[in-house]
């Protein structure tokens, strides 16, 4: 958890496929501890070929079955089908827009942080009208387990929003 943190967690991430994965595990942790996500992060990264979206967009039903079947991962089937039905989204997307980054971009840049120097943990949002009106864009372009909880927790990960608190060695305070 640690290292995810310090080195993942906020950073910006430019790349489809790690943009994908993002997503992904995001959608897969609802309901569950994080903490489960990043143990079982190889597997994942394993049973759906890299989180490459062309190839996870051709999965069949017998990738399904052997999704479902790997105890590495979380074996949740309207989670797995997401997945598969997200990657075909984002293949859409890049038609559409070069790319999953790009499009992304569309809703808006890093912002400096918003968190004030008393900000603590409670202050942080579990959603804001960006992820509402991120979630409902996706949503209305065919991807699923993209709640406004769920996509905002996405932004906070890949860095589109900062919500570092003080005391954090990453938080810098608005105008840094």
């Amino acid at each position: 958890m640690v290292a995810y943190h310090d080195e993942e967690w906020g950073v910006p991430v430019a790349d489809d496929i790690e943009l994908f994965e993002r997503l992904a595990l995001e959608s897969f942790q609802a309901g569950l501890s994080w903490s489960t996500i990043l143990r079982k992060r190889d597997a994942f990264r394993s049973a759906f070929r890299g989180f490459d979206p062309h190839l996870v967009a051709a999965f069949e039903d017998t990738d399904r079955a052997r999704l479902l079947a790997d105890a590495g991962i979380v074996r949740n089937r309207a989670k797995v089908d997401a997945t598969i039905a997200n990657a075909r989204a984002v293949l859409a997307v890049r038609a559409e827009h070069g790319s999953f980054a790009g499009y992304l971009a569309g809703f808006g840049t890093r912002p400096v942080p918003r968190l004030p120097p008393t900000a603590t943990l409670s202050d942080v949002p579990a959603t804001t009208p960006a992820s509402d009106a991120l979630s409902s864009d996706l949503r209305r372009r065919g991807f699923r387990f993209v709640g406004s909880t769920i996509v905002y927790a996405f932004m906070q990960s890949v860095g589109m929003v900062d919500d570092h608190v003080p005391g954090c060695f990453r938080y810098r305070p608005s105008g840094d």
